[in-house]
């Protein structure tokens, strides 16, 4: 029989921060990979701050998640644009980038585009 596992968001197993203090992703491990929680400052832009760590042109990363607070503007390479806030579930392909609309940070738990998000090349 399967045991239950219970991690906590607030003790991670890792954190990654991106550039400029703007934000972290706090991760624990599951064996179905890693769930993050990412908390963007307002002003945070992927584009500006993840890029120059993940050294693409766009997010490549697949986010399943769902938002707690703040707002985010996402824009596909195809020029698709959507918007996300509090209460929204939201499956954002690779291929994009996004910013923090507002004064409030921007908080999303993300379980399944987290493996290797700000996670440094080496």
């Amino acid at each position: 029989m399967a045991s239950m596992i219970r991690k906590s968001l607030d003790d991670p197993e890792e954190t990654r921060p991106v550039a400029d203090g703007m934000g972290q992703v706090e991760l624990v491990n599951l064996e179905a990979g890693p769930v993050g929680r990412a908390t963007f400052l307002p002003g945070w832009k992927w584009s500006d701050h993840v890029k120059p760590i993940a050294k693409t042109d766009s997010c490549q990363a697949s986010h399943t998640g769902y938002t707690i607070s703040g707002r985010i503007k996402v824009v596909m390479d195809d020029g698709e644009e959507l918007e996300f806030g509090p209460g929204d579930f939201g499956v954002i392909p690779p291929g994009h980038d996004a910013w923090v609309l507002g004064d409030e940070p921007y908080v999303f738990i993300d379980w399944q585009g987290m493996a290797d998000y700000a996670k440094p090349k080496e």
